[in-house]
């Protein structure tokens, strides 16, 4: 097992090291540290920008660079957080609390250097984890039969849409929207066309590439033209970032939380780094032995949060490798890669592409050891890009997003339908809908519908296989569960939030 497993290794560093992949790494991070300085842009809407890219790509070139979009974000997240209180991403929003405060008090080095070598630190844990635990997983799903595998994708949908943020009902519509417009076209086992209402265009389905482009590129930008930051930068030098003692002595424990907590909600679909930066906070904010200083400048609530979301970043590939489970629009994005070039996401692409598998995580090493380069010495150049007008940039990014979606398939349609889904999800998040959920569905949605034909060819047409199966039924039981939880919660918030009725007068 051991030599198996370091036979891997040694696979995918030569991977890994190869001068094309080395390349689109050090691009991805770049890219990813670029839009995490830069609010309002996010990974997803960057990834979504760049997927036309990887149809002429080499697959594990391809998602070493999506990759590294991702968790570079992380990365350069916290600059715009501690500097003008106002995140770079969302799951650096946190960092606001106490990062911000330490920037005032002009200890903003401190807090940017240490965020960095937490979020190394954090990052480390979660690859840690996918090399350890992803052979014994691979060898449990492949004892999967399609039912199990439909059962299991259920499962992810429904997790993704009860844990995350918001109403758990309006994620679980968009979700059903995304699986509606995934099996647009043509029926692959009968060849009859599908909801195309006779239009050409769409025989072949909804283009991924329109799909994530105007939903995360078209709608994210124009959600973020009215949230244009207006600070005083303070200059950074490398002098300023060198901690104390004292600094180190609080932060090294903060680290180790936030990893395990980052690398276990890594693995839950839907959940991210969000959830697990303010929960890493408020951990850190229980066990502090001050926890009034907490909002105040305390370098704990700025290291734990900051670690605990690069781990989740690392650990959510897991599912996604591994099982072929998304569990967040950013790793529906990643599995969209590897089905455009004809690869099967799930334990077969360990076993018949290894070298991809252990190439991709032996970059996210390579990755981060690049980020800590680009993060550290390089800390002033981030800052200046802060200062960048947005009516100079959002107006560009958003020509690039048309020009990208057409080199896909000299399709003027697709352009229409960027437009399309841009206002679609302008308005899903106007009107307080997640929009992720919907890619989630869209990816998923044909996946499941082949594993359900399977098993009913299988089983006969009996429905009563997926309770017959153990692993199938427990995936169920578990959906179910999960399902009936969130229903309760958003009734007893109901019932809390409801003012009572007013007393009828008496007559």
């Amino acid at each position: 097992m051991l030599g198996d497993l370091s036979g891997n290794l040694m696979l995918g560093l030569s991977t890994a090291l190869s001068i094309e992949n080395l390349l689109y790494c050090a691009l991805g991070v770049t890219l990813g540290t670029f839009v995490g300085v830069i609010p309002g842009i996010g990974a997803l809407a960057t990834m979504s920008m760049l997927f036309p890219i990887t149809f002429y790509l080499d697959p594990t070139s391809a998602i070493i660079m999506l990759a590294g979009i991702w968790y570079g974000s992380s990365y350069g997240g916290s600059i715009a957080s501690i500097l003008l209180n106002l995140p770079g991403t969302p799951s650096s929003a946190v960092a606001c609390l106490d990062g911000y405060p330490m920037a005032r008090q002009g200890r903003a080095g401190i807090a940017l250097f240490m965020t960095t070598m937490g979020s190394f630190f954090g990052a480390s844990v979660g690859i840690i984890l996918m090399v350890l635990f992803a052979q014994p997983l691979v060898a449990l799903a492949l004892s999967f039969g399609p039912s199990e595998y439909f059962s299991l994708m259920v499962l992810g949908l429904i997790a993704a849409s009860v844990i995350s943020d918001g109403s758990a009902v309006k994620a679980i519509a968009m979700i059903l929207l995304g699986v509606l417009l995934g099996v647009i076209g043509l029926d692959i086992q009968t060849g009859q066309t599908r909801f195309t209402f006779g239009m050409i265009n769409l025989m072949d389905g909804i283009s991924l590439v329109a799909l994530a482009m105007g939903l995360f590129g078209i709608a994210e930008v124009t959600s973020s033209l009215r949230q244009a930051p207006g600070a005083v930068l303070q200059r950074i030098t490398l002098r300023s970032m060198i901690p104390t003692r004292d600094d180190v002595r609080r932060s090294w424990m903060p680290m180790v939380r936030g990893s395990s907590l980052g690398s276990f909600f890594g693995i839950m679909p839907g959940v991210g780094p969000t959830v697990a930066s303010f929960i890493a906070y408020a951990v850190e904010k229980r066990v502090a032995k001050e926890p009034q200083r907490f909002g105040k400048g305390a370098i704990e609530g700025v290291v734990g949060p900051e670690t605990a979301n690069n781990a989740t970043d690392q650990a959510a590939f897991i599912p996604t490798l591994v099982l072929g489970i998304p569990g967040s629009a950013t790793m529906a994005l990643i599995l969209g890669v590897l089905i455009i070039h004809g690869i099967t996401p799930g334990p077969s692409m360990i076993t018949d592409r290894p070298d991809m598998f252990w190439g991709v995580v032996m970059s996210f090493w390579i990755g981060n050891l690049l980020l800590l380069v680009l993060n550290i010495p390089m800390i002033g150049i981030w800052v200046r890009l802060l200062t960048i007008p947005y009516h100079y940039l959002y107006p560009a990014i958003i020509v690039f997003i048309c020009i990208g979606v057409y080199s896909v398939g000299s399709n003027v349609f697709d352009v229409f339908l960027v437009i399309v889904f841009g206002l679609l999800g302008y308005g899903a998040r106007t009107l307080g809908f997640p929009v992720a959920p919907m890619l989630l569905g869209f990816v998923l949605g044909p996946l499941m519908e082949q594993q359900f034909r399977r098993t009913m060819l299988m089983s006969g047409g009996k429905l009563e296989v997926f309770m017959l199966r153990p692993m199938s039924a427990a995936f169920i039981v578990l959906a179910a569960l999960l399902l009936t939880w969130s229903i309760w919660a958003a009734y007893r918030h109901r019932e809390r939030t409801d003012p009572p009725a007013a007393e009828s007068p008496s007559a």
